[in-house]
């Protein structure tokens, strides 16, 4: 229980002291230095040379994503991810549904100096994202439901959704036009476009996005962004099992 506690703590924040731990914690500064030691020399922790504070390795990720019943959707994502950010030159998101949230899985960065902030392991809303809104729209009715009932509607920004009537007409909209957008509703200046990528049982198991500074995003170009999302989807789906990709989603 101690060491999870501990592991716990780490993803909170990036770096983390032990005499912060252990006052948060409740625990001898020993006790914590002599876990942290170990999990060290296993290589699930990193210690700062400077200021000697810790922070997690992408150890521990690697083995959240074997955990998943899709351990190879990251691998099969990869080819197309980079082709759609060689062909946008944008970032390029994957990310599954975790609990009452998103957490991007893969990424591909924008070649641009300017892009979204993010990074692999992140977690992120399902009312205020591109990926958020493509998962659930595809839900099951009663998954959605139960998912949903945990979610608050926080506000992010000044175009967050913010209650579950309005969710459910986006939904309805997700799905007829068979993709999800994130219109500045969880990061300042950042627009997002979003597809789901289908299991062999036609489930969404994980949504697919580009997302843009405003600056860069062209309305006129939507249609052909997401017919590059559309052609990644279906090519990652088709790893997965999918015979056909959705109805709705063939345009």
């Amino acid at each position: 229980m101690k060491v999870f506690a501990i592991l716990q703590a780490l993803t909170e924040q990036e770096e983390v002291g032990i005499s912060e731990l252990s006052v948060r914690m409740a625990m001898p500064k020993a006790t914590i230095y002599r876990f942290l030691q170990t999990m060290k020399s296993l290589g699930y922790v990193r210690q700062a040379a400077d200021s000697e504070r810790y922070s997690l390795t992408m150890k521990l990720f690697e083995l959240g994503t074997r955990a998943p019943r899709y351990p190879d959707l990251v691998e099969l994502a990869k080819p197309e991810m980079e082709r759609l950010s060689a062909l946008t030159a944008e970032t390029i998101h994957l990310g599954m549904l975790i609990e009452s949230e998103i957490i991007y899985v893969h990424k591909v960065d924008s070649r641009h100096m300017l892009g979204m902030y993010s990074r692999i392991g992140r977690r992120a809303p399902l009312h205020c994202t591109a990926i958020g809104k493509v998962l659930m729209a595809w839900e099951d009715p009663g998954r959605r439901e139960a998912l949903l009932a945990n979610v608050q509607f926080k506000k992010y920004r000044d175009n967050t959704i913010t209650s579950r009537e309005a969710f459910d007409v986006e939904l309805d909209r997700t799905r007829v036009q068979g993709y999800g957008e994130d219109r500045e509703e969880f990061d300042d200046h950042i627009r997002c476009l979003g597809v789901p990528v289908f299991d062999r049982h036609g489930k969404a198991v994980a949504g697919l996005s580009i997302s843009f500074p405003t600056f860069r995003y062209h309305e006129e170009r939507k249609a052909e962004m997401v017919q590059l999302l559309h052609e990644a989807g279906q090519a990652i789906s088709a790893g997965l099992g999918c015979a056909g990709y959705p109805p709705a989603l063939r345009r």
